[in-house]
């Protein structure tokens, strides 16, 4: 018998044995409790060297979508055929990679939503960010977005599991009637955007951004006529950033180092910063996104990676 068990007379044997068995039966009633999700975190792997991984989003990089395999696969229908400058009604649905449908209680709200849809034309000047709501079927989840130009719109969903607390991403393409498909022209480098009355600026720490390497970007924004910015939050910050490159095969979803929204940007000159690692050398567009005077607003951000 040890040294401890002799030092314990039977009324203390018998509290160590109820704070015990007290502690295992809470432990076990939190593990048996539903989490409202049937999926868990194979669902959401795949057998495949080139695979999407969960992306860790205080490391922010480039994920190359179509040309990876993605756990899950999105189907997209719509109640009209697609135009070009109208309107178009879409649903659609989200599978494992086990065939499980993808539902509200299986994503976590990630930046205000569950579920991001990215939209960008070939030429990725016409770039939407919609979210998507949760249909009357299960499993469907329904948006309108309007194509403003021709060619095949690429449509990226960004989502974040409950089974992973991973960002995890899918695509589909879609053609408005009517259009004919394009090749992108890029317009010139540019770091400094002037637009509807405000000048916004990108600034890289080092220039040029090369690929592999962490490249530190300090967002600012000022008015044309010196007034104030009335910069107001959107998903849960003061801006967010899409990145994609010219072929679209994927792309970077960047939020703000500054994440405290009762610390308000400085009025004349707000000024946020992120940071991106982009794999490889090519021509990209960085879409910054903020609300100025109760406004939503996009800017684009051309620029070139070296090797």
């Amino acid at each position: 018998m040890s040294t401890l068990t002799q030092k314990l007379s039977r009324p203390q044997w018998r509290q160590a044995a109820w704070i015990t068995g007290t502690a295992v039966a809470i432990f076990l009633t939190f593990r048996w409790l539903p989490t409202g999700t049937n999926l868990n975190h194979m669902d959401f792997r795949v057998d495949a060297r080139n695979s999407i991984d969960f992306c860790d989003p205080a490391n922010p990089q480039f994920v190359p979508v179509v040309t990876a395999v993605s756990p899950v696969t999105m189907t997209l229908s719509f109640a009209t055929p697609p135009v070009t400058g109208q309107p178009a009604e879409g649903t659609l649905v989200l599978r494992t990679s086990s065939g499980k449908v993808i539902e509200p209680v299986d994503l976590l709200v990630a930046h205000t939503k569950l579920l991001h849809l990215l939209i960008a034309d070939p030429t990725l000047t016409d770039y939407q960010h919609v979210h998507p709501e949760p249909g009357r079927t299960r499993g469907e989840w329904t948006f309108s977005f309007t194509p403003r130009l021709n060619g095949v719109y690429r449509i990226f969903a960004d989502f974040t599991p409950v089974a992973t607390a991973r960002s995890l991403y899918s695509f589909v393409d879609v053609t408005p009637s009517g259009s004919v498909p394009g090749a992108a022209k890029a317009p010139a480098p540019a770091w400094i955007v002037a637009q509807e009355g405000y000048r916004f600026m990108l600034e890289p720490a080092v220039l040029p951004v090369r690929a592999g390497k962490v490249a530190d970007l300090t967002f600012s924004i000022v008015r044309a006529d010196g007034g104030p910015v009335a910069m107001g939050p959107v998903m849960g910050a003061y801006a967010h950033l899409v990145a994609f490159d010219d072929q679209r095969s994927g792309f970077a979803h960047l939020h703000p180092m500054e994440t405290d929204l009762a610390q308000l940007p400085d009025a004349k000159q707000p000024v946020l910063h992120f940071k991106i690692t982009i794999p490889r050398a090519g021509r990209y567009v960085i879409w910054a996104q903020v609300v100025l005077a109760d406004k939503e607003t996009f800017v684009p951000f051309w620029f070139d990676v070296a090797p």
